[in-house]
């Protein structure tokens, strides 16, 4: 079974254009802020069919977030926010295996069966490490807008986290994700 590519998991400091092809893995869909009940709930739910799989794999845990509201994102209020949680899996991985996960984790008690094998491109993306706290973002944010209207670039689909550092990890030093976002030409 081959392991993921390891450049999905690196970004540079500074803004910079990547290209990812297909990648698949669990996923499960929901809303709310991150953190709340929801997100917890499957959370829990992702990591235990992960867990029963034959060969375990740990993968940071992902997060695509969007709203469904006019406003910009970051006016609209957490509780409304959306997101599909992700964890990568290796290619190759035997058709049935999450099936067989699924059923095995059951006993568990967490939400199983929202969890699905999923695939997605995202194709041409801006992408950098944040360095610091989920709350200060925008910072690292605003670098990449910047970057994409230098490039003449616009988004192209949902934002894109990835949780190089353990989610429950609450000093800023040692938190690291990795922001990405589809982009088109203007």
């Amino acid at each position: 079974m081959n392991h993921p590519d390891n450049t999905w998991y690196t970004a540079a400091d500074k803004p910079e254009l990547v290209t990812f092809g297909p990648v698949h893995g669990l996923g499960v869909t929901g809303q709310g802020e991150p953190g709340g009940s929801e997100y917890g709930v499957c959370v829990s739910a992702l990591y235990a069919v992960a867990a029963a799989l034959p060969s375990p794999h740990q993968a940071p845990l992902e997060g695509r977030w969007w709203v469904e509201d006019p406003r910009p994102y970051l006016e609209v209020p957490r509780d409304q926010w959306r997101w599909h949680l992700f964890l990568r899996l290796p290619d190759g991985l035997e058709p049935g295996a999450v099936d067989r996960a699924r059923e095995a984790a059951r006993p568990s008690g967490t939400a199983v069966d929202r969890v699905q094998l999923v695939t997605f491109t995202e194709g041409q993306c801006a992408q950098l490490t944040h360095h610091g706290h989920y709350a200060d973002e925008p910072v690292s944010l605003a670098l990449m807008d910047e970057y994409m209207t230098e490039q003449g670039l616009e988004r192209a689909g949902t934002h894109h986290e990835i949780y190089l550092s353990d989610v429950r990890e609450s000093d800023p030093a040692k938190m690291r994700t990795i922001l990405r976002q589809p982009v088109r030409p203007v």
